[in-house]
C-alpha cells in the first residue's frame, strides 16, 4: 500500500508514489508534466484544466503499477485562486500572480483602505504585490464581472482537489498566504476581505494538514476504472510540505527552500508579529502540526532562469556552461537586490540587470558569465541578511542552513551561501515538498508517528551534501558592499 504525491511548482508537476519500510523511504516517480501559463491578450493565466488532466493521467499510471493506494494528496504555489459559479463550474481559469492586473494595487489599498501595520497586526504576513488580497481587490477596481458571479473561492490545490472530490475547503497552510486570514483567531478576517471588495462567504472552512476531505468522485473514478481513493490535505503550500521534509532533528533550525522562489526561515510555534518583523517584511506561514513558519520571500533561480531563457533565443545556454564561464572570473564585480520588483517579471532579464547596474553607478556586465557570477553571489549575500534577521526574530541562534528543494543541484549557489554565511550547509533532499506531502499522508494513515519521526526517516532516506565556508573575510567584506549597494543597514543590533 502506497501513497501519491502530486507536487506541482511554477514550471512543472509530477506525480510519486511512496511507502516507508524499515525506516527508509521508499519513493518513484512515475508522472511528470510541464506547467507552462498562457498569455491570452494582456493576461496570464494558469491552464487549470490541463492540470487536472495531469493529475488524471497520475492516478492512471500509478494504477499501472499494480500498487494499492491508501491516499493521495496535492502541494502546489499559494495565492492564486479560481472562481466558482453557482453551477459549481469555474468561472476563468485562473490569474498567474506574475500577471501585471495587480501592479500598483497593494500601493492603493495600503492608501485608500487599510494600512499596512493594520494588514499586519492582523495577518503577521510580508507584502508582496500579488497576495490574494491584492488580486481581488484588483478585480473590485476594475468591476470584475465574475465577482458578481462567484459564489467560492478556491485556491490552486484547493481547486485541483475540488475536481477530484467535488468538496470544498482551504487547507490551512495555504490559507494563511492570502493576507486574507487572521492567525490569531484562524478565521478568514472580515474587515480584510471588505478591503479587498468581496464577502467573507465566498471563502471556505478551514482543513488543517492531515484532514481527508472526501474520495475521487463517481465520475473520475468511472473514468480512470480505479477505487474511490481518499484525497487527504497536505501541507497544500508547496513550501509548508518542504519544511516538513527538512531532515532537521533540532526543533531550532533555519532552512531555505530552494528554487524559481528562495523561502528562507524557520519552524516556530506561534505567528511572530511585531514591529521588527514588520519592519522586515517577514511572514507567518501556516506550517504543519499547529506550527508556523518564519520566514522571507527571496527572489531565487528566477532571475537566472530568465536570463537562461533569454540566452537560448540565439545560442546553447545550458546550465553547466554558464556556470563554468562564471567560476572563471573574478568574483564581487556587482551586486543586484534580487527582491527589486523589477526583476519580478521583465520582459529581458539580463538588459534589467544591466539596467540596475547602471542605475545604481556599478560595472555594468557584458557577458553570461559575468550576469550568472553576479546573480548568484547577490543571491547568497541575499541569503545572509534574511539568515541574520530570521536568528535575531525567532531569538536563537542557528548552527547552520539546511537547503532543500531544485536548487541545490545548483552546487555553486550552496557553496556560496556557505561563505556568505560562514556556517555549515546540509543540502539535500532535493524533491523537498514531494517528500513533505507523502509524510503528511503516511502521518495521516498511522504509518509514521508525528513530524519528528517524519523526518529522521527523511534524513536516513537522503544522500545529503555537505558544504562548509571557504574565503570568509573576503565574503564579509563582499556582504558590506552589497548591503551600501541594496541601501539596506548592516549595523543594525541582530544580537540574539
Amino acid at each position: 500500500m502506497s501513497v501519491l504525491a502530486f507536487d506541482i511548482g511554477a514550471g512543472s508537476g509530477r506525480a510519486l508514489l511512496a511507502d516507508v519500510k524499515d525506516d527508509r523511504l521508499e519513493m518513484k516517480e512515475i508522472h511528470r508534466f510541464d506547467n507552462t501559463p498562457i498569455q491570452i491578450g494582456k493576461r496570464l493565466h494558469w491552464d487549470v484544466y490541463r492540470l487536472f488532466l495531469e493529475i488524471k493521467r497520475g492516478i492512471a499510471e500509478a494504477k499501472k503499477t499494480g500498487e494499492a493506494l491508501e491516499a493521495l494528496a496535492i502541494d502546489t504555489w499559494a495565492v492564486d485562486f479560481g472562481l466558482l459559479g453557482k453551477d459549481g463550474e469555474l468561472l476563468r481559469a485562473p490569474y498567474h500572480y506574475r500577471d501585471h492586473h495587480t501592479d500598483g494595487v497593494m500601493e492603493d489599498c495600503h492608501k485608500n483602505k487599510v494600512s499596512k501595520k493594520d494588514i499586519f497586526d492582523k495577518t503577521g504576513i510580508q507584502f508582496l504585490p500579488f497576495n490574494t488580497i491584492y488580486q481581488l481587490q484588483a478585480m473590485s477596481n476594475t468591476g470584475s464581472p465574475l465577482l458578481n458571479e462567484a459564489v467560492d473561492l478556491l485556491l490552486m490545490p484547493d481547486l485541483l482537489r475540488y475536481f477530484l472530490t467535488g468538496q470544498k475547503k482551504t487547507e490551512f497552510t495555504n490559507a494563511t498566504t492570502t493576507q486574507l486570514f487572521n492567525p490569531k483567531t484562524m478565521e478568514w478576517d472580515e474587515d480584510l476581505v471588505k478591503a479587498a471588495g468581496v464577502t467573507k462567504d465566498i471563502f471556505q472552512d478551514i482543513a488543517l494538514p492531515g484532514t481527508i476531505i472526501g474520495e475521487l468522485s463517481k465520475e473520475v473514478c468511472e473514468e480512470l476504472d480505479v477505487d474511490p481513493i481518499p484525497v487527504i490535505a497536505a501541507g497544500e503550500h508547496d513550501t509548508a510540505s518542504a519544511v516538513a521534509g527538512i531532515p532537521a532533528l533540532d526543533q531550532d533550525f533555519a532552512y531555505v527552500s530552494c528554487g524559481t522562489w528562495s523561502l528562507m526561515g524557520t519552524e516556530v510555534q506561534d505567528a511572530v508579529i511585531n514591529d521588527k518583523a514588520f519592519q522586515w517584511n517577514f511572514t507567518n506561514e501556516g506550517g504543519v502540526n499547529n506550527t508556523f513558519r518564519l520566514l522571507k520571500n527571496i527572489m531565487g533561480l528566477w532571475i537566472l532562469e530568465e536570463c537562461k531563457r533569454i540566452w537560448e533565443h540565439d545560442e546553447k545556454a545550458g546550465y553547466k556552461e554558464l556556470l563554468q564561464e562564471a567560476e572563471a572570473l573574478p568574483s564581487f564585480s556587482f551586486f543586484i537586490d534580487p527582491d527589486d520588483f523589477r526583476f519580478l517579471n521583465p520582459p529581458h532579464m539580463p538588459k534589467e540587470i544591466q539596467q540596475y547596474c547602471e542605475d545604481t553607478d556599478q560595472y555594468v556586465p557584458r557577458t553570461r558569465g559575468e550576469i550568472v557570477k553576479g546573480v548568484l553571489e547577490s543571491l547568497a549575500l541575499k541569503y545572509r541578511y534574511v539568515f541574520e534577521r530570521t536568528q535575531h526574530l525567532a531569538g536563537t541562534p542557528f548552527y547552520g542552513l539546511h537547503m532543500v528543494g531544485g536548487g541545490i543541484k545548483n552546487t555553486v549557489l550552496c557553496q556560496y551561501t556557505s561563505n556568505a554565511l560562514a556556517k555549515p550547509v546540509w543540502a539535500g533532499p532535493v524533491e523537498g515538498s514531494a517528500i513533505g506531502n507523502v509524510m503528511v499522508q503516511l502521518m495521516a494513515v498511522g504509518k509514521v508517528e508525528d513530524l519528528a519521526q517524519a523526518r529522521l526517516i527523511t534524513l536516513k532516506s537522503t544522500n545529503m551534501q555537505y558544504y562548509f565556508p571557504e574565503d570568509e573575510k573576503k565574503w564579509h567584506r563582499a556582504y558590506g558592499r552589497f548591503c551600501d549597494t541594496i541601501g539596506v543597514n548592516n549595523g543594525e543590533d541582530l544580537t540574539v
